[in-house]
């Protein structure tokens, strides 16, 4: 036996033990890897505060901007009702003087013809009844019945008259209104102005990287708008949804059964973003929920009003000129454009089998597949003169649950 086994046997189990663990055991740490440990956890401490910090100021910056948001809005609002009641006014007071001088031109027609008889006899009244060879019962007859008609022609006089001071009080009037019209569009274009600028700030600061609801919903507004109606629309909107839906559960199964665990989640990712609702849903104002009434204005046909085509499905607002239009829910745009006879369109999926259909902008300022908040604009309504004889823009709002049209009215808060 060599002198190494001797000494490898004479040794008991427990110091053997001891010795394998002792060997096998890693070297204790030095003192400069401790240093260089506890200065790393120093700064992994100081970046999850710096973190926080950042998230912190985040999250009170959006708060300031969400406050400052709601304030210029409620200007906003401010300034369009009065710009709206005076537009109105200004319209109404058009249409008068437009039908008083209507009237004037009327009677001014039917006073003309007589204007050289009446001169003749202003100017000549014996002679005038003399040349006419006739007798004398006959020529006091005529006398009689030409006074007639001179106090007749003389209250038709006094008549246009009156209708030409009408017009001339209706059009100061008009005169008179339309400073306070442009000192209220002037407002009204200073604080959409300002909203502008704080929804390019806002929209900068959370501005999110485009996902796959987003892509799907403009895939399938493509479709829609090739639909003959909205209820067709809505319903090729939702089949578009649920298909991307049902292709991404069929990529998650397929990745799972190739154990391919990255793009199964990739997958399920995408399928949990598909199937998550749009928005919140609705509730009704009644229950103390409700979405802001869409613009400001005048209501001026309600659900189930009577239409060249039938009942009305929807309601009908007369916009103040340039009106902005607000969310009425939050969720998702699925359709931004020009449909059919409608004009330029909007369509929100609130969730819940909800979609609000806005119409009759000149200008939509949000794309397909964006989220909107309840309340946040979306677009602006055409501007109009009341003086010039045309027709005020309305916008439509029309509200479909599970694709069948029903009354916006006890979901709206208010009506403007």
């Amino acid at each position: 036996m060599s002198a190494a086994r001797r000494r490898w046997t004479g040794l008991g189990a427990a110091a053997v033990v001891t010795l394998l663990v002792s060997a096998a055991a890693p070297a204790p740490p030095t003192r400069e890897q401790v240093r260089e440990a506890e200065q790393a956890g120093r700064e992994e401490l100081a970046a999850q505060r710096q973190a926080a910090q950042r998230a912190a100021a985040a999250k009170a910056e959006a708060a300031k901007l969400a406050g400052e948001q709601e304030r210029i809005l409620a200007r906003l609002r401010e300034a369009e009702l009065a710009t709206g009641t005076l537009a109105a006014r200004v319209e109404q007071l058009e249409l008068r003087r437009r039908q008083a001088a209507a009237r004037l031109a009327a009677r001014a027609a039917d006073f003309t013809p007589l204007l050289p008889v009446l001169e003749r006899l202003a100017l000549f009244p014996s002679e005038t009844m003399l040349a006419v060879p006739v007798p004398p019962e006959q020529a006091v007859r005529g006398a009689l019945v030409l006074g007639g008609i001179v106090r007749t022609l003389e209250r038709e006089a006094a008549a246009l008259r009156a209708e030409q001071a009408e017009l001339e009080a209706l059009q100061a009037l008009v005169d008179a209104e339309l400073p306070r019209l442009a000192e209220a569009k002037a407002a009204q274009e200073q604080a959409a102005r300002a909203l502008d600028e704080q929804l390019r700030e806002t929209r900068a600061e959370q501005r999110e990287a485009e996902d796959d609801a987003a892509r799907a919903a403009r895939r399938a507004a493509t479709e829609a708008a090739r639909a003959e109606g909205l209820k067709s629309a809505i319903a090729q909107l939702e089949a578009e949804r649920r298909a991307a839906e049902a292709q991404a559960r069929r990529e998650a199964v397929d990745a799972a059964r190739r154990r391919q665990a990255g793009a199964a989640a990739v997958a399920r990712e995408r399928q949990a973003a598909l199937a998550a609702p749009a928005g919140p849903g609705l509730a009704e104002a009644s229950s103390g929920g409700g979405a802001a009434a869409p613009v400001s204005g005048r209501l001026v046909r309600g659900f189930g009003d009577a239409t060249d085509s039938g009942p009305s499905t929807g309601l009908s607002y007369r916009a103040a000129p340039g009106a902005r239009v607000f969310s009425p829910c939050g969720g998702r745009i699925v359709f931004a454009g020009p449909f059919r006879s409608f004009g330029q369109l909007v369509i929100v999926d609130c969730g819940g089998g909800y979609h609000f259909v806005l119409a009759g902008f000149e200008r939509i300022d949000l794309g397909v597949g964006q989220l909107v908040a309840a309340g946040a604009p979306v677009g602006v309504m055409p501007g109009w003169d009341p003086r010039g004889g045309t027709g005020q823009p309305s916008l439509y709002v029309e509200l479909r649950r599970s694709g069948q049209a029903v009354n916006p009215a006890p979901f709206l808060r208010g009506r403007s």
